[in-house]
């Protein structure tokens, strides 16, 4: 057997994509897409699988478009074959790719007209949407904990990762030379005792772990600590009748903060007020969530017992067009507005700021990590003046930071789900994360458990 890494790894935390060959079969677990910048682009441009049409299976872990957006090119290239993953996942990885394909093509509309002017070839896209329409086509949805076969010599099983809904780790069993290994991949692992989702599912034992590192070298915030402090600005805020502007990613972060402003509403910590979903793709996500609750943790379940949390979320209102999102800025508050992106790098949020953040009386809560250059992250350092849409506009609401949310596990988190396959002593290989984090969880790793790691390049195969 043998695992070429085509993504996640070099330092890298997107375009995760594992290709997996035995004696017998070939098969892929998650084509992501490369994210940040021109460096990216072109990496995505690059064709990582040549011989697509010999893979036997695909597995995907789940629908966020670093492990999910390099999908139709593989249809490009000729694969046919069953795509794998929760069902839950099919329906927010349909969400997120065709979105993905019609954002490619507006940007590369405005880039050839300007390589037009300029006198030079026009780009092709990466994919379009008939080629996301035809991957979509090849998904199989399969329900947790079922062992099924996926290639020849070759089960699957999928457990709950507690990242997103539908999120998966995948276990791996193989039969190659008359020996069965079991190979563990962590996919994307969530939080523990995180409102909203069940806790990562463990394993016992594991011949092979591949795992995830992205907050390797560090840890979060306390969520109940995160959670009273959310609650405490939000009650302030509603106090002083003050238009509340939420930056936030569609597919999970969206939905925590419905819940937990329905927590609000039903246990009286505020008196109930409007609140809007100003992102399309945001309420297509709650829409799907909304038919997966039973994929939700036993606190929400008994929750619903009591009385359905929907009666609690009545004057959460959906502005799915343009003309009802502009309708949102005369507005008076209290009022919450959550709108994409979550780093303020495109989308709704932008024409929200630049009409109330020079009010005094708007406030602004950060609920995600906001990247390098982003307009997020230089709110959160606290500039006093911004430049939305080329025009300079003054910071005069306030800013609050909460950095508790995170969906992927801590550290001590990432080395508690380990543990439970530690005695078996699994050769462990160590990817998605920057290198200073890889580094750090494969030293605690050795230091807590005796476990050497591996440590893949971009590229790299390795031989087991």
């Amino acid at each position: 057997m043998k695992i070429g890494f085509l993504g996640a790894a070099s330092g890298e935390v997107t375009g995760s994509a594992y290709h997996v060959r035995t004696d017998r079969a070939e098969v892929m677990v998650d084509f992501g897409l490369f994210q940040g910048g021109r460096r990216a682009d072109a990496a995505n441009r690059v064709t990582a699988l040549r011989r697509a049409a010999d893979l036997d299976a695909v597995l995907l872990t789940h629908g966020h478009l670093d492990h999910c957006g390099r999908l139709p090119l593989l249809v490009k290239a000729g694969y046919r074959g069953p795509v794998f993953c929760t069902e839950a996942t099919r329906e927010i990885a349909a969400l997120i790719l065709r979105d993905s394909a019609h954002v490619q093509e507006q940007d590369l509309n405005r880039t050839n007209r300007r390589r037009e002017r300029a006198g030079q070839e026009p780009l092709e896209p990466l994919y379009t949407a008939a080629d996301v329409e035809a991957i979509l086509t090849q998904f199989r949805a399969v329900p947790y904990g079922e062992r099924l076969t996926v290639a020849p010599g070759i089960e699957a099983r999928f457990v709950d990762a507690g990242h997103i809904i539908g999120s998966a780790s995948v276990e791996l069993l193989v039969q190659e030379n008359g020996r069965r290994r079991q190979v563990v991949f962590s996919g994307d692992l969530g939080r523990s005792n995180a409102p909203l989702m069940r806790d990562p599912e463990v394993f016992c034992k594991a011949d092979i772990v591949i795992m995830e590192s992205t907050y390797g070298d560090r840890e979060h915030k306390p969520l109940d600590g995160t959670v009273a402090e959310f609650e405490s600005i939000v009650a302030d805020a509603v106090a002083r009748h003050s238009k509340i502007l939420v930056p936030t990613f569609a597919v999970g972060r969206a939905q925590l903060m419905l819940y937990l402003l329905a927590l609000m509403f039903r246990n009286r910590v505020v008196p109930t007020f409007p609140v809007f979903i100003d992102s399309p793709m945001a309420i297509e996500a709650t829409r799907i969530c909304g038919r997966h609750l039973d994929l939700y943790d036993e606190e929400f379940q008994a929750l619903q017992r009591q009385k359905p949390l929907a009666e609690d979320m009545r004057s959460v209102k959906a502005t799915a067009t343009p003309d009802q999102s502009k309708r949102l800025n005369d507005l008076e508050g209290p009022c919450l507005i959550l709108a994409g992106s979550g780093m303020c790098t495109a989308g709704r949020i932008l024409h929200h700021l630049k009409q109330n953040l020079w009010r005094e009386g708007t406030s602004v809560i950060f609920v995600g990590f906001q990247g390098q250059g982003t307009l997020g992250r230089q709110l959160v350092e606290g500039a006093k003046t911004v430049k939305i849409f080329g025009e300079k506009i003054a910071v005069r609401a306030r800013i609050y930071t909460l950095g508790g949310f995170s969906a992927h596990a801590g550290q001590s988190e990432l080395l508690d789900w380990l543990g439970t396959m530690a005695a078996s002593r699994p050769k462990l290989i160590i990817t998605h994360g920057e290198e200073k984090a890889r580094m750090a969880l494969a030293d605690k790793a050795k230091e807590r458990f005796g476990l050497k790691s591996l440590i893949p390049e971009a590229g790299q195969v390795i031989d087991l």
